[in-house]
């Protein structure tokens, strides 16, 4: 799947060293290509990607990509959003909302819920960056304003174990995708992409810890 704005550098942080599939970015020991495969739902997805968020193999908006038809990912701009996504939000085949928690002071252009009635293909564009980030990123984007937006309606607690939260229901990028596939009742989709992300947490967690057992090196 094309990425609409690819990254400008490679992920240079902690663990980069470490060889991975150039793919699904983890370490190639524990790849979960031969896992990957791409179902229909009765959304799309558009994820809105913080510059930052591309060099990380713990970022979990290609997780989404990887499994669900027809997502699309744009790299963030406050100022200079891509022509791609701004020709996408004026298609009139698509009807897209920000993924976002309800607010007062935008409580006039909140969702209750996602409506199919008129033909249009629900678009849920989700702010995919840290908690801080994202606030940023929908409080800065003016080509986004006149969006609705929706809250995902879930009890869910975040299950991801590669960046912890202090709050339990800030869920990850993925999770946020399985609760709104769920809402709207796409349940094939939404265990299908549940299925890929335990895989993936599960992995990458069993990798760091074999790395924390292994002796140093002898100089």
């Amino acid at each position: 799947m094309k990425i609409e704005n690819p990254p400008r550098k490679p992920f240079v942080a902690r663990g980069s060293g470490v060889k991975r599939c150039d793919d699904c970015r983890l370490p190639e020991e524990v790849c979960i290509c031969e896992w990957r495969t791409q179902v229909d739902a009765g959304c799309h997805f558009w994820l809105l990607t913080h510059r930052y968020e591309f060099y990380k193999p713990t970022n979990t908006g290609r997780l989404i990509q990887d499994t669900i038809n027809y997502t699309r990912v744009f790299e963030w701009s406050r100022t200079e959003p891509s022509q791609e996504l701004l020709d996408a939000l004026d298609d009139s085949r698509y009807a897209p909302c920000i993924v976002f928690p309800a607010g007062e002071d935008y409580q006039a252009r909140m969702l209750d819920d996602v409506s199919r009635k008129d033909g249009r293909i629900p678009v849920f564009i989700i702010l995919d960056g840290t908690w801080r980030q994202a606030r940023r990123m929908f409080r800065h984007s003016r080509f986004l304003q006149h969006l609705p937006v929706i809250e995902p309606k879930t009890d869910r607690l975040s299950r991801y174990k590669l960046r912890r939260s202090k709050i339990d229901h800030h869920l990850c990028t993925a999770e946020v995708a399985i609760a709104l596939l769920e809402q709207v009742g796409d349940l094939d989709a939404a265990a299908h992409l549940e299925g890929y992300f335990d895989r993936f947490n599960a992995n990458y967690i069993a990798t760091r810890r074999r790395w924390a057992k292994r002796e140093p090196d002898e100089p």
